[in-house]
């Protein structure tokens, strides 16, 4: 068996038409050579990889849906061409594959069977929104998406408060656009009024607003917030 190809991890966007301001030139060039792809969105993906300009025909190149109901079995079978010497892109849907996101399966086969993983630099909203919230970039948790029921979402915030508060610990969280205002609620409800509490809307966007105040502060002036993506972060 000749030499095997390498598994890109391929960063994406995080707002609309950033391609040329926020991807570095590492991505298309080494994506020049990449005909396989696997993507959480093959819309997306075909769309973002043509804004990049490398190939010639996007209608040449191979797809395959990686997302959080992909078997692992199936996946295997899709990286096979790996094992053949043809490179493969793990696409993200937003920001950095295996951040948040289903790639990270994909990452782990390839160690097993011996594949070299080249993650490629983008932007990734969580780190991105840490560095600009002030908070603790030592130690921090990201903890993905609250529950949706309000008193289990408060009994969880409350727990991480207590545990950013006796460790010094960043908490960072995602929401859905749509419920952004519902989980400010539930923060400014359940945190005390001295934690700090950071709101990061639309990063790298035109929208972008990142700001970082006491839970006292919010409750003073509360905004509504627009439906954009959002990273939310505390810090007790």
């Amino acid at each position: 068996m000749g030499e095997k190809g390498k598994l890109y991890l391929v960063p994406t966007i995080i707002a609309e038409d950033t391609v040329q301001l926020i991807i570095p030139q590492q991505v298309p060039l080494a994506l020049k050579h990449v005909n396989y792809f696997l993507a959480e969105n093959i819309r997306t993906a075909r769309r973002y990889l043509s804004s990049l300009k490398i190939h010639d025909s996007i209608e040449a190149l191979t797809f395959q849906v990686l997302d959080k109901e992909t078997k692992e079995e199936e996946l295997i079978a899709f990286m096979s061409p790996l094992l053949d010497g043809n490179n493969i892109g793990i696409i993200a849907e937003s920001g950095c594959p295996g951040i948040a996101d289903p790639g990270s399966m994909a990452v782990r086969i390839a160690h097993s069977i011996g594949i070299s993983v080249v993650p490629l630099v983008g932007p990734s909203s969580i780190i991105l929104a840490l560095m600009a919230s002030g908070f603790n970039g030592q130690n921090f948790a990201f903890h993905g998406y609250l529950p949706v029921d309000g008193k289990e979402a408060s009994k969880m915030i409350k727990a991480f408060e207590k545990e950013s508060s006796s460790k010094n610990q960043t908490k960072l969280f995602i929401e859905t656009p749509y419920r952004n205002n519902q989980v400010l609620d539930h923060l400014l409800n359940s945190l005390k009024s001295t934690t700090m509490l950071s709101i990061a809307l639309d990063v790298t966007g035109q929208g972008e607003f990142i700001q970082t105040k006491t839970v006292r502060d919010w409750k003073i002036n509360k905004p509504s917030l627009p439906k954009e993506p959002a990273i939310f972060s505390f810090l007790a």
